[in-house]
């Protein structure tokens, strides 16, 4: 459901509902003109390059667009982009959902960083059907992850998922303390990661003091 193609996918659906190009949708946000280029979508070794939470976020803005509705563009199918407006199909499933100030706490988590235990809320999210399983969701709990996530933003998370440098991932240390950060290094002993609030400080962990790592694949904002 969040593979690459069906990422941009969605973006071109979104464009072409509106009559727009996908350089005509980036201008309309406010972004780089070719912004949304196919060329733009590898890197020159063939790498995958991922449209950012906040250039999606700022195409909803121009657009009018919830995030919702641009869920159902992701969801396998026709085109949501070929119905009339406002004919979305309805969620059709709910992921875990929890507080990120109780994430921290036992019981809610195995070994490998997938949900388990009781206490969780559920969330409703299109995508859930096609999602790989263990996929959660985290409520930002607080302004600690300012300027990029605010209080009440939710989180949706992939543990299990290939991570890279620059990712931005979630952290539970040993420690029991939980964080949303970005991967800035990782080798065969230590993790470093680059703090979301500038406000607050960067880290860096031996592994023998990280629970676990997750990858955030997409936030709601």
């Amino acid at each position: 459901m969040f593979s690459h193609d069906r990422i941009w996918g969605a973006i071109d659906a979104l464009a072409e509902r509106h009559q727009l190009s996908p350089s005509g949708l980036a201008r309309r946000a406010g972004l780089d003109p070719t912004s949304f280029n196919k060329s733009k979508r590898h890197s020159a070794d063939g790498r995958e390059r991922w449209p950012s939470t906040e250039s999606i976020a700022k195409v909803l803005d121009a657009t009018g667009s919830t995030i919702t509705q641009f869920m159902e563009f992701l969801r396998p199918g026709p085109a949501s982009g070929s119905l009339p407006d406002g004919a979305f199909p309805p969620q059709t499933g709910s992921i875990p959902l929890l507080g990120f100030a109780q994430a921290g706490a036992g019981g809610f988590f195995d070994d490998g960083g997938f949900p388990a235990g009781q206490g969780w809320d559920v969330v409703e999210f299109p995508a859930a059907p096609g999602a790989r399983a263990g996929v959660y969701a985290l409520e930002i709990q607080g302004d600690s992850m300012l300027p990029l996530y605010r209080d009440g933003d939710v989180l949706i998370v992939e543990p299990g998922a290939q991570i890279r440098r620059g990712d931005r991932v979630v952290v539970k240390t040993t420690e029991g303390e939980v964080m949303a950060k970005v991967l800035v290094r990782q080798t065969a002993r230590s993790i470093e990661l680059l703090s979301l609030n500038p406000e607050h400080p960067n880290r860096t962990f031996e592994l023998s003091e990280v629970d676990w790592i997750a990858r955030i694949i997409w936030a709601s904002q």
